[in-house]
């Protein structure tokens, strides 16, 4: 049976004990481990491996030995409970056994649960738990987490009722980090609100959301960006006493000012600047306006390509530095 992605949430959520399996595909190797993690999870419960419950089988392993899933199936448990055989990274290879596997399964064995990259329309390990009356095909797509899987999680960090500046700041936290970082993100805030009985804030979120920097490379653009000319060199010094790159250094400033422009181009009220700079960076895209953050990225623009020139011989962080000061001025020009 093939889910739609409200029915998928509503499996994860809670997946049926009954049901012969499902398989988890998708081009997002850490979104599909989360789900799987998720579904394993439910099924299984947090003693599940301990009680030997959960057998983990490797697309690898089950290619040489074809048994191991039907072993793993029929399987009698020592513990009471329901039981999992979990295929990771599956593919055509061992499509077949999988199948086979699926159509002898019966009431009272382990579920198969699937991991999978992306698989075509076409492909028979997809078609057979599409077709089968008793198993799952879920699709996971490059879609950042809904309104219902964010609260869903918050509740499990401990976290329930969030106010609505709160929730929008995540939902467009939600759109900017990576699956694994952004859940993460929400175990470290359960961990920040711990006995903490008050209303989720957006400083709550800013103090555990993650940097995009290290702190050493935010000094210098921080620096660049409040229009300090006189105070990048001696950072500058310190990140080359500590052996910082400058490509890696003018690509940070680039990131660091299309953050500005977006905050500077928002209407919603709700700019994405996360982390402990946020007021700072907040104030510095007022500051600058979109026209002057648009020409210091064609400027960090043309000093990256510079740097990448196969005819470039003058020292790399001293073409950055120079950039940087040219930066600093012109954050001071009205």
């Amino acid at each position: 049976m093939k889910l739609s992605a409200g029915q998928a949430n509503a499996y994860f959520a809670k997946p049926d004990p009954d049901a012969a399996g499902a398989l988890i595909y998708g081009a997002d190797a850490m979104r599909i481990a989360l789900k799987r993690q998720q579904a394993v999870a439910a099924l299984v419960g947090p003693a599940g491996e301990e009680e030997m419950r959960l057998t983990r089988i490797s697309s690898s392993d089950l290619r040489k030995d074809p048994a191991l899933l039907m072993d793993a199936l029929k399987a009698i448990g020592f513990f009471p409970g329901p039981r999992v055989a979990l295929v990771e990274d599956a593919n055509e290879t061992v499509g077949l056994i999988i199948t086979a596997a699926l159509a002898e399964w019966a009431r009272g064995d382990a579920q198969i649960i699937v991991t999978a990259g992306a698989l075509k329309p076409t492909s028979k390990l997809r078609k057979a738990f599409e077709t089968h009356t008793k198993a799952f095909a879920v699709a996971i797509y490059d879609n950042p987490p809904t309104r219902d899987e964010i609260e869903r999680d918050l509740k499990a960090a401990g976290i329930e009722h969030p106010p609505q500046d709160a929730m929008h700041m995540l939902l467009d936290l939600a759109k900017n980090l990576e699956p694994g970082d952004f859940r993460q993100t929400l175990e470290k805030i359960g961990l920040y609100k711990l006995s903490d009985s008050t209303p989720l804030s957006a400083d709550d979120i800013s103090n555990c959301a993650p940097t995009s920097f290290e702190a050493d490379v935010d000094d210098v653009l921080l620096v660049v960006c409040d229009g300090q000319p006189n105070a990048i060199g001696p950072v500058m010094r310190r990140l080359q006493a500590q052996g910082a790159n400058a490509v890696t250094l003018c690509i940070g400033a680039m990131r660091h000012f299309r953050t500005l422009h977006r905050a500077a181009l928002d209407t919603s009220g709700r700019p994405q600047i996360w982390g402990p700079n946020r007021d700072r960076m907040l104030a510095q895209a007022r500051k600058w306006g979109p026209l002057k953050l648009e020409t210091a990225l064609t400027e960090l623009t043309d000093t990256d390509l510079q740097l990448r020139s196969a005819g470039q011989h003058a020292p790399a962080l001293a073409l950055v530095e120079r950039t940087f000061i040219r930066l600093a001025m012109l954050a001071n020009r009205s």
